[in-house]
């Protein structure tokens, strides 16, 4: 069958625009009421910022055959168990009959403060996918095939993720793709990698700036991490699921 990639240009755009628009709106709030939160974290602790991609994500699964699938959104059901920790919760689950289709996480970062957060991002995302891979082989799953693993991060697209980074190590050189790389360069060399090493089955990174709340607009940085191979990934597999299900 023919991939259905539900308009995914116009609701990424639409998703852009909302994710910049709550942000604002969640600033606004914070002045307003006198709230505590300071600088870039206003526009964090809303918690809606990223519900775009959730509506696309949940618009590829009924579009390509799985129409009856459960599509975990609330917290109560985002919980899968790991083999490093007890428990990890995830962005959105898809489940299909009891078997876990798809676990995805949808991450942003805002400047200024680029280098304080980039490690954590990197850590966070590698030990999330080991912790699920390392479970999914010891069982966790039952006896099913691999579920989709995704990993989508929305950075701010402006001098601070765009200008080149230095790095010291005194003891070994850097990998050489690092050496002057921004930050979004940084985040590409991730996703690229996540995807290399099997520790994601898609891995996107996409650059926005904040005028793009009045149209949405985004950039990509290179096809094997753009958001067209994410999403037609994602669709193949549910596809797969869709498919084996009808025999």
């Amino acid at each position: 069958m023919m991939l259905d990639l539900a308009d995914y240009p116009t609701k990424a755009r639409a998703a852009i625009k909302a994710f910049w628009g709550n942000r604002e709106l969640a600033r606004r709030k914070q002045r307003e009421s006198g709230g505590t939160d300071q600088g870039e974290r206003a526009g964090v602790t809303a918690g809606k910022n990223m519900d775009g991609f959730l509506s696309l994500t949940r618009d590829i699964v009924r579009l390509n055959g799985l129409e009856q699938a459960d599509i975990c959104l609330q917290r109560r059901v985002l919980t899968l168990p790991g083999f490093f920790r007890p428990t990890k919760l995830w962005d959105v689950l898809v489940m299909n009959n009891g078997r876990l289709v798809a676990a995805i996480e949808f991450k942003s970062q805002v400047g200024p403060s680029f280098g304080n957060n980039f490690n954590n991002r990197v850590e966070e995302a590698i030990g999330t996918a080991f912790d699920l891979r390392t479970a999914y082989r010891e069982g966790a799953f039952g006896d099913n095939p691999r579920p989709f693993v995704g990993w989508l991060m929305l950075v701010e697209d402006c001098e601070g993720s765009r200008s080149p980074v230095q790095d010291r190590s005194p003891h070994f050189p850097v990998f050489k793709e690092f050496n002057g790389a921004s930050y979004a360069d940084r985040y590409n060399i991730l996703c690229r990698k996540l995807v290399q090493e099997q520790l994601y089955t898609a891995a996107c990174v996409l650059l926005s700036p904040r005028i793009a709340v009045n149209a949405g607009d985004y950039s990509e940085l290179s096809e094997m991490t753009g958001l067209k191979t994410f999403i037609t990934t994602l669709a193949g597999h549910v596809a797969t699921e869709a498919a084996r299900e009808a025999r």
